[in-house]
């Protein structure tokens, strides 16, 4: 008997029309976990769903993406409604998604909110109180788990940039029940025994739940009270936590935080280098231009005839001296004149003048008689002549 082969077309489009006819595939409601999620610039989104042991890819066109409530992203539980087909082109099986909500994570997401809101209001945000970072710390803590690549990146970032540098780890749980509680501990003991001069909270990504001990309260008034600064590199890049908002830097990633903390040595002695040979060429203007100054001065007529420059000025004086005395004795000839000019005027208007033509002046007891209305006779009165006076009496 012979078997006729079919087309890969054929196969797939029979496969599919299988998957169509099942009633159950039609409508399913499915839960897992985001990943590779790409939302195209058409409005479709493709994503992943998975769980522990295995994964479905999923489609949500346009049409159904503007019914969401929140936006998906990588390590997002979530719960899908829709329909499983078969991409006959490419032969695989797929989820067309109609509806999509958050799977136990709508509740963390407005406790998120709300004490983000909260702790905002309170000022904890604030770029006042941001502390800086030190440029050269030399111990540096770390609060993260011991095991895993977060503080292998960190150890290598380090001591790449500055050998020297002296890590301290403190470990503490990094996700679960409890991990907020250990982690605001692990901070207020660096400060309480000053293990640190930079603290660096981190850990990888994950999930919104994964990243909840860094969005509690405890942890966020830990970071703001620490008087060491601190650098928060928690999750990837795209990842917020409450904890990046409070601390005094954030970094996208562990290695970025080690970067941000330890600056490069080599960098650091280039830099020290350039300043040095800066320096050496100002000292060197700076000598040349002295140079100049003290050839000007040994070269000037101060150094080579200093007596000489002393007689100029005993001349010099002796001119100012004899210009001086002439305009005195111009000023005291003009003041004299001026005052024989007045003393002659009240010469002529003294009443002793008026004596010297043959005049006198009569008194009676101390007045000037100036009409015969003022005697009576018998009356004693005092004549005055340009010689004396004499004693009259009025008949």
């Amino acid at each position: 008997m012979k078997i006729e082969a079919i087309s890969v077309t054929d196969l797939n489009r029979y496969i599919k029309e299988k998957v169509a006819d099942d009633e159950y595939l039609k409508h399913v409601f499915v839960k897992g976990e985001i990943s590779n999620f790409k939302h195209h610039y058409t409005g479709h989104m493709y994503f992943t769903l998975k769980d522990e042991n295995s994964l479905i890819k999923c489609i949500m066109f346009k049409s159904y993406t503007n019914n969401l409530n929140f936006i998906p992203k990588d390590g997002m539980k979530v719960m899908v409604l829709g329909t499983v087909s078969v991409f006959e082109r490419d032969g695989v099986y797929q989820i067309y998604c109609q509806a999509m909500q958050e799977d136990g994570m709508g509740n963390l997401h407005t406790q998120y909110e709300k004490l983000k809101n909260k702790l905002e209001q309170e000022g904890l945000f604030d770029e006042k109180y941001k502390k800086k970072i030190p440029f050269m710390p030399e111990k540096i803590g770390v609060l993260t788990s011991k095991t895993g690549s977060v503080i292998r990146d960190i150890i290598n970032v380090s001591t790449r940039r500055n050998p020297n540098v002296y890590l301290r780890l403190l470990p503490v749980p990094v996700q679960g029940e409890g991990a907020g509680e250990k982690i605001a501990k692990g901070i207020k003991l660096m400060n309480e025994k000053k293990l640190a001069d930079v603290i660096i909270i981190a850990r990888g990504g994950g999930s919104l739940e994964d990243l909840w001990p860094f969005n509690e309260e405890i942890v966020a008034r830990a970071i703001f009270e620490s008087e060491i600064p601190v650098i928060s590199a928690v999750g990837h890049e795209t990842d917020f936590t409450i904890a990046d908002f409070v601390s005094d830097l954030r970094a996208p990633t562990p290695s970025a935080a080690a970067e941000l903390a330890v600056p490069n040595i080599i960098d650091v002695e280039a830099k020290i280098l350039n300043y040095k040979n800066k320096y050496k060429i100002l000292l060197k203007r700076k000598v040349e231009l002295m140079k100049l100054q003290y050839e000007k001065c040994i070269n000037s007529k101060g150094f080579n005839k200093p007596v000489q420059i002393v007689q100029d000025n005993y001349i010099r004086l002796d001119n100012i001296n004899k210009i001086m005395e002439n305009k005195i004795k111009d000023k005291l000839n003009i003041k004299k004149n001026n005052a024989l000019t007045l003393i002659s005027k009240l010469d002529t208007l003294s009443p002793l003048k008026t004596l010297t033509r043959g005049f006198c002046i009569t008194e009676k007891e101390g007045k000037i008689i100036k009409s015969i209305k003022q005697l009576e006779a018998g009356e004693l009165v005092k004549i005055k002549f340009t010689d004396g006076e004499k004693q009259a009496k009025i008949i």
